[in-house]
């Protein structure tokens, strides 16, 4: 496992990034990951990205879907 550091985020960055977590649990780190990928992914096929970008809003409106119902 790579090592653990800590950045300092402005607060409405992190607001951000928490609006992109496709469930509770999942880490900034989760998070930054498929940031990145999408970023790569527009460089090598800018249409993949955008695919990539649809499965996670479906996957979202999902877990929302599920999350409602454990409630």
């Amino acid at each position: 496992m790579s090592a653990v550091t800590t950045i300092k985020l402005y607060k409405n960055t992190k607001e951000r990034l928490e609006k992109l977590r496709l469930h509770k649990r999942e880490s900034y780190d989760d998070i930054m990951q498929n940031i990145l990928e999408i970023l790569n992914l527009c460089r090598a096929s800018p249409e993949k990205a955008r695919l990539r970008l649809l499965e996670i809003d479906r996957q979202k409106k999902i877990n929302r879907k599920i999350s409602k119902h454990e409630q």
